[in-house]
């Protein structure tokens, strides 16, 4: 039994939900966002509600069932909140900037590296070391922030490279002399 898929979902303020059949259409702050259920889930609102049924107990679709609540929630909350992830870059000269839209990165290599954000993106820089990726999808503010540490991933002797905020980079000794 799914015990997420079962929570109903609160309709915050400023927020329209439509349901036709297999598609959530959810309005907020001038943005329109569409999901698509699977076959067979149903939608239902009442009294700025939203609960996720679900067709069966097949096992596929118990396990299903907590994911769409899941996602639907997650615009909800995108367009209400929005999502963000920050990164901190550790090093000695190590810095990004901000050229129009284009992250600009100087991570210890020969070169500059330089980042396009996708759409529905948006990156800033608040400090020299610190930057700020948001947006309202979820996945894609994590992906887009991954993408971003993968270039320098940090690195375990001196904690080089880019990190999450929240991120503890485990140091290892090094060369020890016996």
């Amino acid at each position: 039994m799914s015990r997420i898929g079962n929570n109903p979902i609160k309709i915050p303020n400023g927020i329209k939900v439509e349901v036709d059949n297999l598609k959530v259409k959810i309005d907020g702050k001038g943005k329109k966002i569409e999901y698509l259920m699977v076959e067979g889930f149903k939608a239902e609102v009442e009294n700025n509600v939203l609960k996720i049924l679900r067709p069966n107990d097949d096992r596929e679709k118990k396990a299903l069932h907590g994911t769409t609540r899941s996602l639907i929630q997650n615009i909800i909350i995108g367009l209400t909140q929005g999502y963000q992830k920050k990164l901190l870059i550790v090093g000695v000269g190590y810095k990004a900037q901000l050229k129009g839209k284009t992250l600009v990165l100087d991570i210890g290599f020969s070169h500059s590296v330089n980042f396009d954000p996708p759409e529905g993106v948006i990156i800033e820089v608040a400090a020299p070391t610190e930057i700020l990726v948001k947006g309202i999808d979820k996945q894609q503010v994590g992906q887009t922030a991954a993408e971003i540490r993968a270039f320098y991933p940090p690195e375990p002797y001196k904690g080089k490279g880019i990190r999450y905020e929240d991120e503890y980079v485990r140091q290892k000794q090094g060369k020890s002399v016996s």
